[in-house]
């Protein structure tokens, strides 16, 4: 039977028959929630664009890009192939950032909250730099891995304390 803490629900894991792993979330892991929530609706929302870019610009499926010779000689294919980067940048790191705003949220939900929208906002900037057709502009986005980062020390934090070790935040 798992105790629920006074601001916390209870979640357990079995782990093996005979163990038991209980996490405590606080209230505010609901503000995680919602932030990995936004950042799915980002993603959808940068895969219809290059779906639309694709319709407007004239690349057929099932081609992810336009091949370089097609770019050197057609702005329209070299600004769908901006744009198609600067989805794929993001679904390149997205694992790694659901991962680290799911553990750094346990013990560091607001921390973790806020670091979210940082890298949500970053990819949005990042991707409409791209499309711009400038791919140096994608830079503007560059202040996303800040976000990034802080998730990073949350989920250290996070596994740091579960060992038993105290932790500076």
């Amino acid at each position: 039977e798992l105790e629920v803490p006074e601001r916390g629900v209870a979640v357990g894991i079995a782990i093996r028959m005979s163990s038991l792993l209980s996490v405590s979330l606080f209230p505010e892991y609901g503000y995680v929630i919602g932030v990995g929530a936004l950042s799915g609706l980002v993603l959808f929302y940068l895969g219809a664009r290059v779906g639309g870019a694709r319709k407007r610009l004239g690349v057929p499926l099932p081609y992810l890009y336009a091949d370089q010779a097609a770019g050197q000689k057609d702005k329209d294919k070299e600004l769908f192939n901006c744009i198609q980067r600067g989805h794929q940048n993001a679904l390149e790191v997205y694992p790694y950032f659901l991962y680290l705003l799911t553990f750094g949220g346990v013990r560091h939900p607001l921390v973790a909250a806020a670091c979210g929208l940082v890298w949500t906002a970053g990819r949005v900037v990042y991707a409409n730099g791209y499309a711009t057709g400038d791919p140096a502009k994608r830079n503007q986005g560059a202040f996303g891995y800040l976000g990034l980062l802080g998730l990073l020390g949350a989920t250290i934090s996070t596994g740091v304390s579960l060992l038993g070790y105290k932790t500076l935040f």
